[in-house]
C-alpha cells in the first residue's frame, strides 16, 4: 500500500553558473543569522612537561569563583608529563611543591613559586615548565612562526655573506657594507634571497602536504572500518550540533561548517500536506533507484537498493499555492541563504522521491545506499553545471535503521519526521570542491520504511 510508504525526498541542486558571473559571485558575503545559543567552548588537549627539577601541581582556576581545582594526580615529577582535556580560555596555576627530603621550596625565602598559563585557540599545545618555574607555551602557530623566522634568518645570512664579499676592504672607507655593489649585483643577490625563501617554503609545504595526506588516509581508513558498526548501533544518537541558529522560524543545527563542506539539520522543514502531495505525484512514477554515471545519465547499481520517482515542479502554479512548488522554493531559499550564488530553478534536476523498505534483521541485502558523493569530492576546481549541494527531507522514518552517515566527518544523523539534512560541497570563495568530508551513506533500513 503506497499510502503507507515512508519516504526520503532528495533534491540534488545543480548550478549553471556562467563563467562571466564568477568574478561577481566571489564578492558575495554569507551572513549568518543571530544564534539562539552561543558556540560551545572549543575543546583543546594540552600537555604539561615538567623540566623544572622540582615537583609541581596543576590547578584549574574557576573563572567565576577563582577556586583552584586540582588537575594533577596529585603532582607531576621532574621530567614527567601530563595531558589534560581543556577548553580555549581556561587558565591554570602551576605550583612548586616542597622537596620531599627538606620540606621546603626553592623560591626566595624558601617559598613555593607559582606561575600561570592559559589555553589558546591553536593546536598541539605543550606547556614547558622550566627552571625557576618559568613557563614556555608552545603550539602549532608558535612552531610555524619559529620555523619561518629560522628560514628567513638562514636566507638573510647567505645574502649578507655575498654583500660583505662585495664590500670595500679598506678600513678608511666608511661608506658601509655593499658600497661596491652595482645594480646588477644587487638585483642578483635579491633574486637569490627570494629563491632561497621560495625553496624553503616549498619544502615546508611539501612536508605539511605529506602529513596531511597521511592523516587523511588514516582517517578515511578508520571511517571505512567503522561504517557498518555505526549503522548497526541503534543506540547511537545523532551527532550534536556545534551551534544552533534560527532560519525562517526553524531551528537549524550547524554540525560541520568548513569552507567547502557544510552539514546542517533543519527541524520542521516540510509539512504533512507537502509530503502527501509529493507521495501522490510519485505513485505512478516509482521504479528501481539508479545512480548517476558521471556523464549526465544513470544506471542500476548494487550500491543502491530503493525505489525512486523524479517529480517535475510546476513552477507556473507556484502563485496558486502548489504545495510541491512551495516546498521546492523553500529548498532554494535555504540554499541561497547559506551559499552566495542566488541559485534559480532553471536547469536544475527534478525533485526526487526515494523509498527504502525494511524486511527485517535477517535480510542479507537490505535497502541501503553505500558511501558515495553527490558531486565531485576530489578537492579540485568546480566544473560549471555540476552539483554543489543537496537537501534530504524526511516524510516518514523507519523504526530501525535508515540513518545517514558522513563517515569522513564522523557525523551520524538519524532521520526525523518532517526534518531536513542540508549539505554543500563547494567553497564559494575559492570555487574548490569538497575533499571527501561530505561523502555519505544511507544505513540499511531494517524495520519500517523510509
Amino acid at each position: 500500500n503506497t499510502n503507507k510508504l515512508e519516504k526520503i525526498i532528495i533534491t540534488n541542486l545543480d548550478t549553471m553558473i556562467k563563467q562571466f558571473l564568477l568574478p561577481t559571485l566571489l564578492l558575495f558575503f554569507l551572513h549568518h543569522p543571530t544564534p539562539v545559543q552561543s558556540r560551545l567552548p572549543t575543546e583543546r588537549p594540552i600537555t604539561i612537561l615538567n623540566e623544572s627539577s622540582r615537583r609541581i601541581s596543576i590547578h584549574w582556576i574557576h573563572p567565576e569563583t577563582n577556586e583552584l581545582v586540582l588537575q594533577s594526580t596529585p603532582d607531576i615529577l621532574n621530567a614527567a608529563s601530563q595531558t589534560l582535556n581543556s577548553y580555549v580560555g581556561h587558565t591554570f596555576q602551576v605550583t612548586e611543591l616542597p622537596a620531599k627530603k627538606t620540606g621546603v621550596c626553592a623560591g626566595e625565602n624558601e617559598e613555593c613559586r607559582v606561575n600561570y598559563f592559559t589555553v589558546n585557540e591553536n593546536d598541539d599545545q605543550i606547556v614547558f615548565v622550566k627552571q625557576g618555574l618559568e613557563v614556555e607555551h608552545s603550539d602549532s602557530k608558535a612552531v610555524a612562526d619559529k620555523s619561518a623566522v629560522q628560514l628567513l634568518e638562514e636566507c638573510k645570512s647567505e645574502a649578507n655573506k655575498k654583500i660583505l664579499a662585495a664590500s670595500p676592504t679598506s678600513v678608511d672607507d666608511a661608506s658601509g657594507s655593499g658600497a661596491n655593489l652595482g645594480p646588477e649585483e644587487s638585483e642578483q643577490i635579491l633574486e637569490e634571497l627570494t629563491t632561497c625563501v621560495q625553496k624553503g617554503i616549498a619544502k615546508e609545504i611539501e612536508k605539511a602536504n605529506e602529513e596531511i595526506t597521511f592523516q587523511s588516509e588514516v582517517r578515511k581508513g578508520m571511517a571505512g572500518l567503522l561504517e557498518n558498526y555505526t549503522c548497526a548501533d541503534e543506540t547511537l544518537n545523532s551527532t550534536e550540533a556545534k551551534s544552533t541558529v534560527i532560519w525562517d522560524g526553524r531551528k537549524v543545527g550547524i554540525i560541520v561548517d568548513r569552507p567547502a563542506s557544510k552539514i546542517h539539520t533543519i527541524e520542521n522543514f516540510l509539512t504533512e500536506a507537502e509530503c502527501q502531495a509529493v507521495e501522490e505525484r510519485a505513485k505512478p512514477l516509482l521504479h528501481d533507484a539508479t545512480v548517476a554515471d558521471g556523464s549526465g545519465g544513470s544506471h542500476l547499481s548494487e550500491s543502491r537498493k530503493a525505489k525512486q520517482a523524479g517529480i517535475k515542479v510546476d513552477w507556473d502554479k507556484e502563485q496558486e499555492g502548489d504545495l510541491i512548488a512551495r516546498l521546492s522554493r523553500r529548498v532554494y531559499d535555504y540554499v541561497n541563504h547559506v551559499l552566495p550564488f542566488e541559485i534559480k530553478e532553471n536547469g536544475q534536476e527534478d525533485l526526487m522521491s526515494i523509498q527504502y523498505f525494511g524486511r527485517g534483521p535477517d535480510d542479507d541485502k537490505p535497502d541501503r545506499y553505500m558511501p558515495h558523493c553527490d558531486g565531485d569530492c576530489n578537492g579540485l576546481d568546480f566544473k560549471p553545471g555540476n552539483r554543489m549541494a543537496t537537501i534530504v527531507m524526511y516524510c516518514e522514518v523507519p523504526k530501525v535503521g535508515g540513518a545517514t552517515n558522513f563517515r569522513n566527518s564522523g557525523v551520524h544523523i538519524k532521520p526525523k519526521k518532517y526534518a531536513a539534512t542540508f549539505f554543500s560541497y563547494i567553497d564559494p570563495v575559492s570555487m574548490k570542491m569538497d575533499d571527501g568530508f561530505t561523502e555519505h551513506s544511507g544505513c540499511p533500513v531494517i524495520e519500517g520504511e523510509k
